[in-house]
């Protein structure tokens, strides 16, 4: 009897764990580092932040009307955060076989084209963004460092309104970011991510 149980019991909680992994971060959770390449060309890592207090992760893509709503209010973002030390890093999680305007060279385009300050990074392989648990663009994830890990501290929405900026009265990574400044824990720290879903290979 115990010959089976115990692999049962291993064999349940390996299962337990991926799944855990599967359904992404929670608020509390280390964030993994990453190394993507920026459209630029260079790569990109959180840990090429030193001075960093933390970061705006927000997965985006080119085409989603949602992504695009919100690429002014991104690069506010990044301005008015960034010299605070928590820069808005972006990432392009969707794979361009499925979705052709995402792909590295309309990053590229797209970038350009807006001007973004913030570093543009292709999720190639799209390895990082089921780590995270991103499930849609935009989908945003603030990061704290402490002790230098990068804590999550919110997950969710840019703001309660994403067809007009102006009548958004809930501006829940700006306000996060001020409470983490201040020293307090973000209220809320998880909001639904409003937006189009990653595009990925059946």
């Amino acid at each position: 009897m115990k010959t089976y149980t115990l692999p049962l019991f291993a064999l349940l909680f390996t299962l337990g764990s991926l799944t855990a992994i599967a359904d992404g971060y929670e608020v509390g959770d280390r964030a993994t580092d990453f190394r993507l390449k920026n459209v630029d060309g260079a790569m990109v890592s959180l840990s090429d932040y030193s001075d960093a207090k933390g970061f705006i992760v927000i997965f985006t893509c080119n085409h989603c009307p949602y992504s695009v709503a919100y690429e002014d209010r991104i690069i506010a973002l990044d301005r008015k955060y960034r010299d605070k030390g928590f820069p808005v890093i972006a990432i392009n999680p969707n794979d361009p076989a499925v979705q052709p305007e995402d792909s590295f060279e309309k990053m590229q385009e797209r970038a350009e084209e807006k001007a973004f300050p913030f570093p543009y990074l292709f999720d190639e392989g799209q390895k990082i963004y089921p780590q995270y648990g991103a499930t849609r663009t935009p989908h945003v994830y603030l990061l704290e460092k402490s002790d230098g890990d990068h804590i999550v501290r919110y997950i969710g929405a840019i703001d309660n309104n994403h067809s007009d900026p102006e009548n958004a009265d809930q501006h829940y990574v700006a306000d996060a970011v001020d409470a983490l400044l201040a020293g307090d824990n973000p209220d809320p720290d998880m909001t639904k991510a409003i937006g189009c879903t990653i595009k990925t290979k059946k």
